[in-house]
């Protein structure tokens, strides 16, 4: 219990404050997210203009992907006092979605592609000192042949969507232009109990010499210092990497239950200036065992994992930090150990939030395809294309580097095309992922059969069974078949969810058809609940991914969502099979809840009762009377062949009277 009032604590103060170094700052970090105006591209300036505070999208209405406006521009008027002269000047911004062009004073700076990643660009040279500057960006969220992703179930809503930041340091400096990353890099080569051995890379820029010396310092989690080294470096230039060795006797690894942060400090000095970044970091080692279990730091894990979208009602993309703290406390609540984020990178507030905390992390590339658009196509093998998702790939390593709950790098999503074969690239992707970072591991989400699911590291299989095909019961024939001798290679994890709209009500659960807007919640939690018993009795898998924590905008449904969260749109309304997981998940709190609340109005005098539990066998009263209960899989029990006439209250306790529950019926 002390350990999750911890775990607490730092959730609810860890957004709210920023990290302070031991040393002075060098460099100034100023935010630029008010005081923009936005209109439509082929619109004047000043001409129906919006005063806006990023983040901001102008496609943040439900269902408005691939509809209306697609290009718009953001302008700014910036002051640049006098005394920066001689310094330099960055523009950062955190994600746009999905192509900026960027331009002040009118001046062309540079142009990025992907909407998922951060990008920095210079300006130093364009700006106007003692004077007011005009900042201009135009954004486009058309769809491109050029730019991952081609398909994507997740409306892509355009705008700026994370924070902008000006960056002003002195001439020669740690590089924030590498990848738009913080330019420090800790190289993890070898880690275990007795020693962390690596080096740290820095990517030095210097304009006005060819020599400095570069310091580093690491400090423990308990705030004390056990490595510094200075080297003297020469030969700079505007991009120099260098490493500097490091070596750690007994560190304190990081691991889920005992998330260890180390700080690592870096200065650059160049007689007369210096500028210092501060990044944080932990030591661990990322394995698969044999018997197909993740492990950190050699000991085995049983991956519970969400996957997380990028969207809330109201605000689409656009969200804030202080929306990531609620989902987050939302994810942790229900007793998950694991966030895929589906797509793309989250704000790296959410990464830092699952470094303290010790949640395992997978980080996707937007290589995907919508999973019900099955004309679309996802993958063209033009050289445009491939070197936009080298890039995006790159980009989210680099940017994500520091961090230790990353464990995996996600390469593909339900990809498949008719004709042309993406395996020869997924495996560039794949070797490329391992170039930069070769201390995690790779994954794919695949609802293919055959060599495609071989190329990573590790792979999760989606299935349907009891969706559209067969019946969800199925699924243990097909955990049996994954036994087999000729799946031995395969590390395999296992995807899955089902829609479900709390206000669609049901009397009999049947199989879905294509196409249809009749999505029961009853349908979604029976699916959740047959899964979750097959795979307890027949699984070997390294990992469940439910398919998805919240439900997301998606114009090519037919209500403009993907109902498949286990919480509404909102972010807000927990659905049912939300806490049939955190009775399976969450130990550390009670749960007792009765699910399939909102079916009130019911048909046949005979019923089924079922209590989700995570406080052992629940006592069951139906008009003050006690019915036998039995279990049906953990943290899942269920009161059979309930005879109930005219009306029902059914009440639920614990054993010790801590928890309780109920709800009221009627039989019609």
């Amino acid at each position: 219990m002390k350990y999750r009032l911890y775990l607490l604590t730092i959730l609810t103060t860890l957004l709210a404050t920023a990290t302070l170094s031991a040393a002075e700052p060098t460099r100034e970090i100023h935010n630029l997210n008010d005081g923009w105006h936005f209109f439509p591209l082929e619109a004047t300036d000043g001409d129906n203009a919006d005063h806006v505070q990023i983040p901001h999208s102008w496609q943040c209405e439900l269902g408005s992907y691939g509809r209306g406006m697609t290009d718009a521009n953001y302008t700014k008027e910036l002051e640049i006092p006098k005394e920066w002269e001689g310094k330099r000047l960055f523009l950062r911004f955190g994600a746009v979605q999905s192509v900026a062009d960027l331009f002040v004073n009118g001046s062309y700076v540079g142009s990025h592609k992907g909407g998922f990643t951060a990008f920095t660009m210079e300006i130093t040279d364009k700006v106007r000192y003692g004077a007011k500057n005009y900042i201009r960006v135009v954004v486009s969220n058309a769809r491109r042949n050029d730019i991952f992703p081609l398909s994507s179930d997740m409306d892509l809503t355009g705008g700026i969507l994370r924070y902008v930041e000006l960056l002003v340091t002195p001439k020669n400096i740690i590089s924030p232009l590498h990848h738009s990353s913080d330019g420090v890099y800790v190289v993890q080569e070898s880690v275990n109990a007795e020693r962390a051995a690596g080096h740290v890379r820095c990517v030095i820029s210097a304009t006005t010499t060819d020599q400095a010396s570069i310091n580093i310092r690491i400090i423990n989690p308990d705030g004390a210092e056990i490595d510094n080294r200075t080297m003297r470096v020469t030969k700079l230039t505007k991009e120099r990497i260098v490493d500097i060795p490091y070596l750690i006797p007994q560190p304190k690894l990081w691991a889920p239950y005992t998330p260890n942060i180390y700080r690592v400090e870096v200065t650059l000095n160049d007689g007369s200036t210096q500028d210092m970044v501060s990044v944080e970091t932990g030591f661990r080692n990322i394995s698969i065992s044999e018997d197909n279990k993740l492990c950190i730091n050699g000991k085995a894990h049983d991956i519970h994992g969400v996957n997380y979208a990028h969207d809330r009602s109201g605000v689409g993309m656009a969200t804030e930090p202080s929306h990531l703290k609620e989902d987050f406390a939302t994810i942790f609540n229900m007793g998950a150990n694991a966030i895929r984020s589906l797509y793309g990178p989250h704000n790296s507030q959410l990464y830092d939030l699952c470094d303290r905390i010790g949640l395992i992390t997978w980080v996707d590339i937007p290589f995907t395809r919508s999973p019900i658009a099955f004309s679309d196509i996802c993958y063209y093998p033009s050289a445009e294309l491939k070197a936009n998702g080298i890039k995006q790939l790159e980009d989210i390593i680099y940017q994500n580097y520091n961090h230790p709950s990353i464990a995996m790098w996600g390469l593909f999503n339900l990809v498949w095309q008719r004709g042309e074969n993406v395996e020869g690239y997924i495996h560039e992707l794949n070797d490329a992922a391992h170039t930069h970072d070769p201390s995690r591991l790779t994954v794919g989400c695949s609802n293919s059969d055959g060599a495609i699911n071989l190329i990573t590291d590790l792979i999760v299989l989606r299935q349907d069974v009891g969706y559209y095909k067969g019946n969800a019961d199925d699924i243990a024939v097909w955990c049996r078949q994954l036994s087999d001798p000729r799946w031995s290679d395969m590390r395999f994890g296992i995807c899955f969810g089902e829609e479900g709209d709390p206000e669609h009500i049901t009397e009999s659960i049947e199989r879905a058809t294509r196409d249809t807007r009749h999505l029961p919640e009853r349908r979604q939690t029976y699916l959740h609940e047959r899964y979750m018993a097959n795979i307890e009795n027949e699984g070997n898998f390294w990992g469940i991914w439910l398919d998805n924590m919240f439900d997301y905008a998606s114009v090519r449904r037919g209500y403009k969502l993907n109902q498949a969260g286990l919480v509404e749109y909102d972010h807000e309304g927990l659905k049912d099979s939300y806490y049939l997981y955190r009775a399976k998940w969450n130990k550390m709190d009670g749960t007792l809840h009765i699910p399939n609340r909102r079916w009130r109005e019911r048909r046949d005098t005979l019923q089924f009762i079922d209590v989700y539990s995570s406080v052992g066998t629940p006592i069951v009263l139906v008009n003050s009377d006690t019915v036998s209960v039995r279990r049906v899989a953990e943290g899942h029990y269920s009161a059979d062949s309930v005879v109930i006439r005219d009306r029902g209250v059914i009440e639920v306790f614990d054993s010790l009277n801590r928890f309780s529950d109920k709800i009221n019926i009627r039989i019609k």
